[in-house]
This record gives C-alpha cells, sequence and structure tokens, in this order.
C-alpha cells in the first residue's frame, strides 16, 4: 500500500514536469513573437506628415471603463455650522459684526454658533452691553469680550451687579473690575460664593494680604478662573521641586501671576537652566521673576552669548554687573544693543554657530 502512495506520488509529478514544460514553451513562442514585433516597430519609420488619428489615440469608451477606478460621488465637505451663511438674514449676526464679534472664532466652539443664532438683540444682548458700560468698560472692547465668552448672554443680569457688588465690597477699584471684566470674561460666569472660595484659596495658600490679592488678581484675571487641579500641580512644582520658601513664593506669585498658568513640566526646566546653567541664587530669581516667564532657549541663547563677550555677569557686587531681568527685555536688537553692547550681525553669526 505505501509502495502504490509512492507510485501515485512520482506518477503526479511526471504529469506536472509535462504540464510546465508546455507551459514553458508557450512563454518561450509568446517572447519570441513580442521581440519579432517589436523589432518591425522600431524599424518602421515615423511620418511626420500624417496627422494622427486622435480617436485611435483615445481609449474605447470599454477600455476606460475597465480601467478607471471609481470612487463614487464625494460630497464636498461642509462645515457642520456656519455663521456667515446667515448673516445677510440676522439683524442680530449684524449688530454682532458691527460691533468686532469673531464669529468664525465662536463658530468653531461645540454649541456656541446655535446658541449665538437663536439670540435676539434688543432682548438678550443690548440689556447685558448697558450693564458692561455702566461698569465702564469701553465699546471697543465689547467684540473681543463677546468674541471669548458668548454665553455670558447667558446671565441675568441682576447676578451680573451681584458679581459687581461682591467685587467692590472687597475694595476692588472701578479700575480693577473693569480690567478683570476686559481681561477675563470668564470672571462674569463665576457666582459670588465660587469667585469667594478661589480668592479664599490663594490668600490662604501664599498668605497674602488683602491689597496683594488684589493686585495678583488685577494683574492676572484668568489666574482666578484657571483649572484648580493645574494650580495645585504649580504650587507643588514650585515649593518642593523647586525650593522656593514661603516668603519667596508669595512675592513670586504676587510679582508673576502669571507663572502658575505655566505647564510645570517648562517651569522647571527654566528654573533648572536659570539656577545651574546662569549660577542665579533662589533669591535673586525671585527678584527676576521675568526669567521664569520666557523660554528655555531664549534664556540659553542669550546666556551664551554674553557669556562668549565676557559679559555674562550676574552679581551686582562685581564690576560689569548685569541685571539679569534685562536679558529677557525687548527683541534681539534691542538685546544686542543695549545689554550685549554688540551688533546684531555678531548675534546672527553666532545663533547660527552655536
Amino acid at each position: 500500500m505505501f509502495g502504490s502512495a509512492i507510485r501515485n506520488i512520482i506518477i503526479k509529478n511526471a504529469q506536472n514536469a509535462a504540464k510546465f514544460k508546455a507551459i514553458g514553451a508557450q512563454c518561450r513562442h509568446l517572447r519570441s513573437n513580442r521581440s519579432t514585433q517589436s523589432e518591425a516597430d522600431t524599424l518602421k519609420p515615423i511620418d511626420l506628415t500624417t496627422k494622427p488619428n486622435d480617436k485611435e489615440l483615445e481609449p474605447t469608451p470599454q477600455d476606460s471603463s475597465a480601467v478607471a477606478l471609481d470612487f463614487g460621488n464625494r460630497e464636498a465637505h461642509v462645515p457642520s455650522f456656519n455663521l456667515a451663511a446667515y448673516v445677510n438674514n440676522s439683524s442680530t449676526l449684524q449688530h454682532l459684526v458691527s460691533l468686532g464679534v469673531d464669529l468664525h472664532s465662536i463658530e468653531r466652539r461645540k454649541g456656541l454658533g446655535e446658541f449665538v443664532l437663536r439670540l435676539d438683540f434688543e432682548k438678550n444682548i443690548k440689556p447685558c452691553l448697558s450693564f458692561l458700560a455702566d461698569q465702564g468698560i469701553a465699546p471697543d472692547d465689547f467684540g473681543r469680550m463677546i468674541t471669548k465668552n458668548p454665553l455670558l448672554f447667558k446671565e441675568d443680569i441682576d447676578d451680573l451687579q451681584t458679581r459687581v457688588e461682591y467685587l467692590k465690597s472687597k475694595r476692588f477699584s472701578d479700575e480693577a473690575i473693569q480690567r478683570i471684566f476686559t481681561q477675563n470674561p470668564f470672571w462674569l460666569m463665576f457666582s459670588t460664593k465660587r469667585v469667594n472660595r478661589r480668592l479664599g484659596y490663594f490668600q490662604k495658600e501664599f498668605h497674602l494680604s488683602g491689597h496683594d490679592l488684589r493686585l495678583m488678581a488685577t494683574k492676572e484675571p484668568n489666574l482666578i478662573t484657571y483649572k484648580m487641579e493645574h494650580l495645585r500641580k504649580s504650587v507643588f512644582t514650585l515649593r518642593e521641586e523647586m525650593g522656593f520658601n514661603a516668603k519667596e513664593l508669595q512675592s513670586l506669585i504676587v510679582r508673576k501671576p502669571r507663572l502658575m498658568m505655566i505647564p510645570p513640566d517648562d517651569l522647571v526646566e527654566r528654573f533648572s537652566y536659570i539656577h545651574k546653567g546662569m549660577g542665579l541664587p533662589h533669591s535673586q530669581i525671585v527678584q527676576c521673576a521675568e526669567l521664569l516667564a520666557s523660554r528655555e532657549f531664549r534664556l540659553r541663547e542669550r546666556h551664551e552669548f554674553l557669556k562668549l563677550l565676557g559679559r555674562a555677569q550676574y552679581d551686582p557686587q562685581k564690576d560689569l554687573y548685569i541685571s539679569p531681568r534685562t536679558i529677557v527685555q525687548g527683541n534681539n536688537f534691542y538685546f544686542v544693543r543695549n545689554v550685549a553692547k554688540s551688533d546684531l550681525e555678531t548675534f546672527d553669526l553666532f545663533l547660527k554657530t552655536r
């Protein structure tokens, strides 16, 4: 039985070999015919005087359909909501445009386009604008405020007035209130209890006086409504990872409250270079908080250029002292002329070869 199976395999292999031999002969025959045809085409002269028949050069409809790839009908991409399409028929949108509102910026945020389109100018928008004007906010600022926070029109005017009265009770000046609302219209969305908790957090965390708390909030109004999780991480980074003590931390937050809004990893990177690369102690960094607000690569470029010139001297007790604060002031032209006492061509060459 086993021998019979072997014979069957041998016979089958022989049959396959014969089949492959026949196929090979056919392939050689085809190649021979193509070679002959190619030689004939090569030797055939080209008649430049005869105009070719365009129809002969075009594929037949049948061939075309066989080769073409049909991807189906593709619909043009249409934005989910486009306020510009409604401007001509909406007096509300026309009023908003005249105020300087950026409708495109609004429609890119989910749901806001539909919300704005449903507003009635006389009923929903005009009372709010009158309220803002009563607070001393200039009409030129209306457009930017509405672009940032169109949901402001959802708020009840009485609630808005209560929030203003709260700030006045905390001894915020009229100018401070105007700056807060102009720079951060989202503040008006926060209830008095919520704002009170936020202000209380900063006052307790950094042991701020009432004056310093108002100064911090007025300098950087966005800080009060920022994400609490991020703020807590920033406090941990400044205190534990960078090593600033309570007094230094208090001074930093009042001088440059925006530091709390910078990603903690970026803060650590900048501090590491300022403290180790430039050799500045904590006390000097506190006095020049602008350094932590500047990007690390900018600090590195300017410090290394001063070092090359022999002018990287930040000790006020020694000659040729340069205030670290001046390193991050102005553009490159200002820095080169007024701080490095060099020329822009030399600085550009330094940047290319470093």
